[in-house]
């Protein structure tokens, strides 16, 4: 637990003393006072770079050092001149206009992620990041045409001309002063620029350094160009998806670029966030989407062992082989989706579909599933989508209809659990995943940023001052489109 007493002096020199008598005597550590004034004391000697610390990060680290649990602390009981401080602190001061959501109260709140802006992967897990508590900055490339992330949820941007000497070291500072940088060129690029990370990590030893590419940062294909389809195919896993008697196909660019790739890439790094409370240093992340993709797979490698795939693709039990684990067409050209694996669930999927088991051959029959599938695909094709619907609902049979999209978020469950929102535009997409019951996601729902929009006000955010912001536009160093986004 975390003593209510407070030390009333602002030196964290001072306070380091008065906390390790109350440690000594009292077992607790001391709150420290919550102002302003006392966290800019903190920021050095606690968090290793120019930002301003989070009180509740510095308290883990405190009680790791003196094996005090934190956990008894309840933030949302500091009087509420306390939380407007703890409230500034976070993110260097102020709240993005375009955040109008409360940043201090989600799990990743007061963390700062530098985000090189790319394609697909690195937009989801900035995303990720952003919609769970992370601030956020895309760095975009100045007199872009447009940006083309279509993941832009919650972030800020700024456009940095990253081929003149003051660009790279505007961005070298950026970097330095965060938590977190992603980066999703291939291997050197960052080198090239002197923002590896071995020099960022030498001026930050705090910074996590996220790397994520298709190949990694090793091997003979880790400058090699690829896409989703490519890092499939070299995972294992491309051979494996597709009917019987087919090419393999790849189900959209889902499984390397978002499973392996974004999504992989962002539990790396909350990883490191977790495990530098305990060491006080930052890591290198090397995030490869063939074996990120490959990981996702586990189970189809591991499962082999028990002869789940013996069989060629498209013939074993869940992909597709199996005539109780596929989609069926109704008669209104939907679809069905029927996963009754268990005898339990076939049993309830046989007396759905009005069919006697007596006079079917036994579900396990591999040799004989040619032929349920053809009763199965009889069936299916003499009731709509919604009649089947009302069949199965409320039974135990593992069928459910296929949703479109325009279709998911009209559904009864979905609506209850609200698990598809529209932003201010009306444009509707998946709510963030987990929900967490105490610090739940609280994703920003204005409109995307447009190519340097925040300039100026990141800058500020980063110590730099009027006058110089001032010169790098004129230089073109820079590039602020803040006016173009109000229009």
């Amino acid at each position: 637990m975390i003593c209510g007493h407070t030390a009333s002096i602002y030196s964290s020199q001072e306070f380091e003393k008065q906390n390790k008598r109350h440690l000594h005597t009292k077992g607790t550590p001391l709150m420290p006072p919550m102002n302003r004034r006392w966290l800019y004391h903190m920021r050095v000697s606690v968090g290793g770079d120019r930002s301003p610390v989070c009180f509740r990060s510095w308290c883990s680290r405190r009680a790791n050092r003196r094996r005090v649990s934190p956990s008894g602390f309840n933030f949302t009981s500091l009087p509420p001149t306390t939380r407007r401080a703890r409230k500034q602190a976070v993110g260097g001061g102020v709240l993005s206009s375009t955040d109008e959501r409360s940043p201090f109260i989600m799990a990743l709140a007061g963390v700062r992620v530098i985000e090189l802006a790319g394609l697909a992967p690195a937009p989801f897990c900035g995303m990720i990041l952003a919609d769970f508590g992370a601030r956020v900055i895309r760095v975009d490339r100045t007199n872009a045409a447009g940006a083309l992330d279509t993941q832009a949820r919650g972030k800020r941007s700024v456009a940095i001309n990253l081929k003149t000497t003051e660009g790279i070291a505007v961005l070298r500072k950026l970097c330095v002063r965060s938590d977190v940088v992603l980066e999703p060129y291939r291997k050197g690029v960052m080198e090239r620029l002197g923002l590896g990370p071995k020099e960022l990590l030498r001026e930050n030893p705090r910074l996590i350094y996220a790397r994520l590419t298709g190949y990694g940062q090793s091997g003979s294909y880790a400058t090699a160009a690829g896409h989703d389809i490519n890092f499939v195919a070299m995972s294992g896993l491309l051979s494996r998806l597709g009917r019987s008697g087919e090419k393999p196909y790849a189900p959209l660019n889902l499984l390397a670029d978002f499973a392996g790739g974004g999504l992989t890439c962002a539990l790396g790094i909350v990883l490191a966030l977790l495990e530098r409370t305990k060491s006080g240093k930052g890591q290198i992340i090397d995030s490869s989407m063939v074996e990120g993709a490959a990981y996702v797979g586990s189970f189809v490698w591991k499962s082999r062992s028990i002869g789940m795939w013996d069989r060629s693709r498209g013939e074993n039990m869940l992909d597709s082989g199996a005539p109780f684990y596929d989609t069926y067409q109704t008669s209104d050209g939907k679809y069905m989706a029927v996963g009754a694996v268990e005898p339990q669930f076939y049993k309830e999927l046989l007396k759905g579909l009005e069919l006697d088991a007596g006079e079917l051959p036994p579900q396990m029959s591999i040799n004989d599933w040619s032929e349920l599938k053809r009763v199965f695909t009889e069936r299916f094709a003499s009731k709509t989508q919604v009649e089947w619907s009302r069949i199965f609902d409320g039974t135990d049979a593992c069928v459910t209809p296929v949703l479109s999209f325009d279709q998911v978020s009209s559904h009864p469950h979905n609506q209850e659990r609200a698990s598809f929102m529209k932003d201010s535009s009306g444009e509707e997409s998946p709510r963030p995943a987990p929900v967490l019951s105490r610090t739940p996601a609280e994703p920003c729902l204005t409109s995307d940023p447009v190519v340097g929009e925040h300039t100026v006000k990141v800058l500020e955010e980063y110590s730099f001052t009027k006058a110089e912001i001032d010169q790098m536009l004129a230089a073109g160093v820079i590039q602020c489109n803040a006016a173009k986004a109000k229009l």
